[in-house]
């Protein structure tokens, strides 16, 4: 569903984004041996100011959650990306982001409002201790429980870019796009179109009463018969980790 969207916002965002800058983003995580923050932080051409104009372009909501330096550092060192790389200018500038009223969470060095981290997020589930080369890489996920991923083969020969774990088909879905692409499709792209099926009407109100470490919990799953109009499924609060362990058992019978 969303590659169809990709050929046009690619070519919007190569006004902002230069073929230098797009091979910019480091895939690290194949190295054993960690690099040491002052070999991430990069100063004379840092990522955030490119960020910070697809932002300034817009058409969906987003909220840019504060940085903590230390944790921010932190973060970044166990990601083992550079900050001139949009992943790494998220982590080290961002305590995530929230688009759409919080609907999509891009995961960055944790705030108040997003407590989880992109690294710690990870732990546990793409990787055991950090340094591993992970199958994947969880980067983002929304209230309903979908999960954003990247792909370094985990799902199949593309590595690097972006599958979709959806809650209508309970599988991993390839998007055809990769980081980049999609975090300025989460700013710019037609995200009700995206969403069909999984939005319910009074989605933007329900939404303010929940945090962004929590997603919706729908019953009946939107994968049966019975869960096809999620208008008529019950919608519980629980933890983003409770859910995510849900959707792989859910996976594991499909």
């Amino acid at each position: 569903m969303f590659y169809r969207l990709a050929p046009r916002l690619l070519n919007m965002k190569k006004a902002f984004l230069s073929v230098a800058f797009a091979l910019s983003f480091l895939a690290s995580f194949s190295q054993y041996k960690m690099r040491p923050i002052e070999q991430l932080i990069n100063n004379d051409d840092p990522g955030w100011p490119v960020v910070r104009k697809w932002i300034d372009s817009a058409k969906n909501k987003v909220e840019v959650l504060p940085a903590d330096n230390s944790q921010a550092k932190d973060a970044l060192y166990k990601t083992q990306v550079t900050s001139r790389s949009i992943m790494g200018a998220i982590v080290y500038s961002t305590g995530g982001i929230l688009v759409d009223d919080g609907w999509i969470r891009i995961l960055g060095s944790g705030s108040a409002k997003l407590k989880r981290t992109l690294p710690d997020w990870n732990k546990g589930k793409a990787f055991v201790n950090f340094g591993d080369r992970p199958a994947f890489f969880l980067v983002a996920d929304d209230a309903a429980g979908g999960l954003f991923a990247i792909n370094y083969g985990s799902f199949g020969s593309d590595k690097e870019n972006i599958y979709y774990f959806s809650p209508t088909s309970l599988q991993w879905e390839a998007l055809g796009i990769n980081y980049e692409d999609f975090v300025w499709f989460c700013f710019t792209g037609d995200l009700e179109k995206f969403y069909s099926g999984i939005r319910w009407k009074s989605w933007r109100k329900d939404i303010q009463s929940i945090n962004a470490d929590q997603v919706f919990h729908i019953t009946p799953p939107l994968s049966t018969i019975e869960g096809k109009d999620v208008e008529k499924c019950s919608k519980m609060p629980v933890p983003a980790g409770e859910q995510y362990a849900y959707n792989l058992s859910l996976l594991g019978k499909n």
